[in-house]
């Protein structure tokens, strides 16, 4: 199988490692020179996950998107939500007889789509050849080799067991599931919680009560997820539930990292320029507040981080709020 692959941050990068070490030919379109040239002299990446070392038989590194995807016939995405209009804005081949994996948890901003709906509208592609990879896994542990799950979001029955040969390894576990509109706004919500998660840290509140929160986020995610797009679902399952919990209480969480850092005083700009990675949290609340602003479905934890993160509210007395609301 010959793949392509548009991204180099930590998820792209752990990604490659999967696709690769089952034997897998990758196109690997970088657009930063730095990572570009660390990959094409060295096989590795000099500022994600710099201790994975690739076969240089089977990376080819560039920074021509279209030649990375000309031979390809998947086309997996891991870049943040925010910078998808610029990592794609030179593509000019066509995606029609390919298969396009989304492994962003984002939101693409001012269009107000998952991507999996951008691809559709944009590029005229039907959703049985749009599949998404889910949660829970954080790049780090996946690129550690500690055992993970990986859910493989997918219409086409077909389309997902290709996917699931380029992806499985014997350290990741994978799943199936067709529920591409839920778990996409599932990974997008969960960061958005996240930063909840992390103001409670940083503001001082203890286990007791963030346990508490996170259930209210659970509970949260599932009335938004089902009211605006009923569908047999289980939100129990890991590509929900299990998600929204390893990004509310990881060690590697940078949504919950960054609302630590509010919770600790900082201003969300202050915050923003703290970050070494992006956040896709801070985007995604401004995105579903929109959503909802049609849909009118009650978000009282959304609403909270929404206000703290665009309108410059107090974080300490917004939870005082909250706390009487859960």
């Amino acid at each position: 199988m010959t793949c392509a692959l548009i991204g180099y941050g930590t998820w792209a990068t752990a990604i490659a490692a999967l696709i690769t070490s089952n034997g897998n030919k990758l196109n690997w379109f970088v657009r930063n020179p730095e990572v570009l040239e660390g990959l094409q002299m060295d096989a590795h990446n000099p500022k994600y996950l710099p201790e994975l070392e690739f076969n240089p038989e089977l990376i080819q590194p560039t920074d021509d998107i279209n030649a990375a995807v000309k031979d390809a016939e998947m086309v997996f995405i891991s870049v943040p939500s925010a910078f998808i209009k610029t990592f794609l804005k030179d593509l000019n081949i066509s995606l029609e007889n390919k298969l396009v994996i989304s492994a962003i948890k984002g939101i693409v901003p001012d269009e107000y789509m998952t991507i999996a709906e951008y691809f559709h509208e944009r590029y005229n592609l039907p959703f049985k050849q749009i599949g998404m990879i889910a949660g829970p896994s954080h790049a780090e542990e996946v690129s550690m080799g500690k055992l993970s799950y990986l859910t493989i979001v997918c219409a086409n029955e077909q389309s997902a067991q290709a996917i699931d040969k380029v992806v499985r390894t014997k350290s990741v576990i994978t799943k199936f599931s067709t529920d591409l509109y839920g778990a996409e706004y599932a990974s997008i919500l969960k960061n958005i919680y996240a930063i909840a998660a992390g103001l409670s840290d940083g503001l001082g509140y203890g286990d007791n009560f963030k346990a508490v929160l996170v259930a209210n986020c659970a509970q949260e995610m599932t009335r938004f997820i089902d009211e605006s797009y009923p569908d047999k679902r289980d939100t129990m399952e890991s590509a929900y539930l299990g998600d929204l919990l390893v990004t509310c209480y990881s060690s590697f969480s940078r949504n919950r990292r960054f609302g630590q850092l509010i919770g600790h005083g900082n201003s969300v700009k202050t915050a923003l320029n703290e970050m070494t990675m992006v956040a896709e949290g801070y985007f995604a609340a401004k995105c579903i507040k929109q959503i909802n602003d049609r849909h009118r479905i009650s978000m009282p934890i959304m609403d909270v981080v929404y206000e703290i993160l665009y309108n410059n509210a107090s974080a300490r007395k917004k939870f005082r709020e909250l706390v009487k609301s859960l």
